[in-house]
């Protein structure tokens, strides 16, 4: 099996597993886990996109930075708008 195949397998598990949290999460409770569970879930399957699938892997350092902290940064400014909100 090659990696991007691992790698296609992997975010199909996040994916089910992001769901799942998210259905649990939504019987009630007000817990603050499962938000930040999903989220990092996100993180994580959209690094190993750029990173594998879009090729970052192998590019300048540049651009890895660029797109992985431009997807940090969408990432906590919802986790931020959640949070306030709460508030």
């Amino acid at each position: 099996m090659s990696r991007i195949d691992l790698v296609w397998a992997g975010l199909v598990v996040a994916t089910l597993l992001s769901f799942a949290v998210g259905e649990s999460a939504s019987a009630g409770g007000g817990a603050a886990w499962p938000v930040w569970l999903v989220f990092a879930l996100a993180l994580a399957k959209g690094a190993a996109v750029a990173l594998d699938f879009m090729g970052l892997a192998t590019a300048p350092a540049l651009w890895r930075r660029l797109v992985l902290g431009w997807l940090g940064s969408v990432v906590a400014l919802v986790l931020l708008a959640w949070w306030l909100a709460r508030a």
